[in-house]
């Protein structure tokens, strides 16, 4: 699969700008005490082009959750049940650590995640995201399974894989420092993604 165009290339990257000038803000100055106009000056956009990226302030910090399942994603539609589900976190960290700006994003998305127990709006943010994301996994685990997404057992699997990687991404931001860190500690989200990941296997077939 090729390179996405040059134009949508520039727009995922014009999004990951936006959020972490908002999860910038939000740390500083709590999600109240920020505006849309001041994320749209920070990155040096009008209001009007934010807007249409994302309808709400709040709303901007999704592209730093959905970068990282995404990857997730990608990386379970090759495992098979039988394989050892470590391989999916050794494949990501291989491609995190030949890329090299996966440090970046980890910081920004832990600052994020601690934000969301003081910050109820971001919070919402949050759960809403595990929720809409379980559909995507259950297409990989039912494609791996050779059945239907719409099986109670996939299904319950994807949220179970979901809420496991969820509650090890919430670990490590919990013991992370407060703060945007300039350099976290990303062998612990592995660490604990792995750990997670071989949990959730339980109930999806051999770790």
């Amino acid at each position: 699969m090729g390179r996405p165009p040059l134009t949508e290339r520039r727009k995922a990257a014009t999004r990951i700008e936006i959020a972490y000038e908002a999860v910038r803000l939000f740390t500083s100055k709590g999600v109240a005490g920020t505006s849309v106009e001041e994320i749209a000056d920070g990155v040096g956009i009008s209001t009007r082009t934010l807007r249409r990226y994302f309808p709400t302030k709040e709303s901007c910090v999704q592209p730093l959750l959905t970068t990282g399942l995404a990857k997730v994603t990608r990386a379970l539609g090759d495992w098979r049940p039988g394989d050892a589900i470590s391989q999916v976190v050794d494949e990501l960290a291989d491609q995190d650590a030949a890329s090299g700006a996966h440090a970046q994003d980890l910081g920004m998305t832990l600052a994020l995640i601690r934000l969301t127990y003081t910050e109820p709006s971001l919070r919402a943010v949050w759960l809403q995201f595990q929720h809409d994301r379980e559909p995507a996994i259950a297409d990989v685990l039912a494609a791996c399974a050779g059945t239907s997404a719409d099986d109670l057992q996939i299904k319950i699997r994807a949220a179970l894989i979901i809420a496991a990687l969820c509650a090890a991404a919430e670990h490590v931001a919990r013991q992370s420092a407060d703060g945007l860190p300039e350099r976290p500690d990303t062998e612990a989200l592995w660490a604990a993604t792995r750990t997670a990941l071989q949990i959730a296997a339980e109930g999806v077939g051999p770790g």
